[in-house]
């Protein structure tokens, strides 16, 4: 029990086992809302229609959050009235290893000339996010499109669009335990289409062809980039209608973190064989 003692709402993506009825008999202050078919991401704005409170913390059925981090990210909110979207510190697994989107996020160059509570991001992880209500509501919520996979970075770019911002703070904290069970080959398609959807309707188009190209590339060894390609490609009318490039300066912080992203794998790649250099030296000088 969280100490906060938050409203909770569940919604059921469409179960078909009796998970519903379930919780109404064993959690009788839990409002369930079931759904007759899985919505994917849009569940969670069906959850934020719902709610009657200014600020939403999202969980999904493998996660969970630690006692506090919900009193810290709504004071923030509170606090900073343009903060949309506060971003929190997932622990994975048993070990509870920083999960490395957080990492990344935590090391944000990003200088969007105001002040926030902590670096300001692009992105975030749905399981361990807490949003302003009405932001979240203006945005549209997650896209319908696009259901759960990478999903967070299309409505980060909605948010700022609108002029609100989104800041990563380390001390609200959730855990993530996700599933060994999942297909990864067909999560690995879903990312791909969506990925290539968000770069050609929120980027230059330079940058959406260039993007083409490399998933093309990488197709040429892995299905699932094929299959994720082939599906991007078949909604490119959808693309085109709906396409709305993000403004200059967006579009800057965006080439600051790929720029960060680069600098750190030429750090791994430079690192790697430095290390495997030693080992030969060291092997080189024991006696034989």
């Amino acid at each position: 029990m969280l100490p906060e003692r938050p409203a909770v709402i569940v919604v059921d993506n469409g179960s078909t086992d009796g998970t519903s009825t379930a919780l109404r008999d064993a959690f009788p202050e839990v409002r369930v809302i079931p759904l007759e078919s899985n919505r994917g991401a849009v569940a969670r704005t069906i959850g934020v229609e719902h709610a009657a409170t200014p600020f939403v913390a999202f969980s999904d059925d493998d996660s969970w959050w630690q006692p506090g981090a919900l009193e810290r990210a709504s004071a923030a909110l509170a606090s900073f009235p343009r903060l949309g979207l506060v971003a929190g510190r997932v622990l994975v697994g048993s070990d509870q290893r920083v999960d490395p989107t957080c990492v990344a996020m935590e090391h944000s160059p990003l200088d969007v000339g105001t002040d926030l509570p902590g670096p300001a991001v692009l992105g975030f992880l749905a399981c361990g996010a807490v949003v302003r209500r009405d932001a979240y509501l203006e945005c549209g919520g997650f896209s319908p499109i696009l259901g759960f996979g990478g999903e967070e970075g299309f409505l980060a770019l909605e948010l700022v669009r609108r002029g609100w911002f989104l800041s990563y703070l380390s001390d609200v904290v959730a855990h993530h335990h996700p599933s060994l069970r999942r297909d990864e080959r067909a999560r690995r398609r879903r990312l791909t289409r969506n990925a290539l959807w968000e770069a050609w309707l929120r980027r230059p188009w330079p940058y959406g062809i260039r993007a083409a190209f490399r998933v093309a590339q990488e197709s040429i060894s892995d299905r699932s980039r094929f299959l994720g390609l082939m599906d991007a490609v078949a909604g490119l009318p959808f693309v085109i209608r709906e396409r709305a490039a993000v403004p200059p300066h967006i579009e800057g912080w965006l080439r600051a973190l790929e720029a960060q992203r680069a600098q750190e794998e030429l750090k791994r790649c430079v690192m790697l064989p430095r290390r495997g250099v030693r080992r030969r030296a060291r092997r080189a000088r024991r006696p034989r």
